[in-house]
């Protein structure tokens, strides 16, 4: 899974594929079928890459990335985001054993579920993640 061009924007819905800079700041394309493009200045915005993005564990931190891997292991199988908090909660304690349940609220599981119904779809959910730069 090559997630390294995808970022999630700050008060920003969805998200993003990260197209380029320019002295206004990045060039950022929605990952729907509109392609809307915007620039972000990082002095007013924050944004992260999925591949960087991490959650609360009990004993250390657990990377997004394989969060998504697990998911897709188990068939790709997602709960409605509108699903109530236990069906979310035991669904997350699969995909994410581990994870510190009094830090990962029901509104974060409902964004990685989200996410991963986004990408799921794109080619790059089955592409190799290319290796870290040194």
């Amino acid at each position: 899974m090559n997630l390294r061009a995808l970022v999630s924007v700050t008060g920003k819905p969805g998200l993003f594929k990260l197209i380029g800079q320019n002295k206004g700041g990045f060039v950022l394309e929605t990952l729907d079928s509109a392609k809307v493009k915007s620039v972000v200045n990082l002095n007013t915005t924050k944004m992260a890459t999925l591949e960087d993005i991490t959650i609360y564990g009990e004993e250390e931190e657990i990377r997004l990335i394989d969060i998504f891997e697990n998911i897709k292991a188990k068939g790709g199988e997602t709960p409605d985001t509108k699903a109530d908090n236990n069906t979310l909660r035991a669904f997350f304690n699969e995909v994410a054993p581990g994870h510190d349940e009094d830090r990962v609220y029901t509104s974060d599981i409902k964004k990685i579920i989200s996410w991963y119904n986004i990408i799921k779809e794109l080619p790059l959910f089955e592409e190799e993640a290319p290796e870290p730069l040194a």
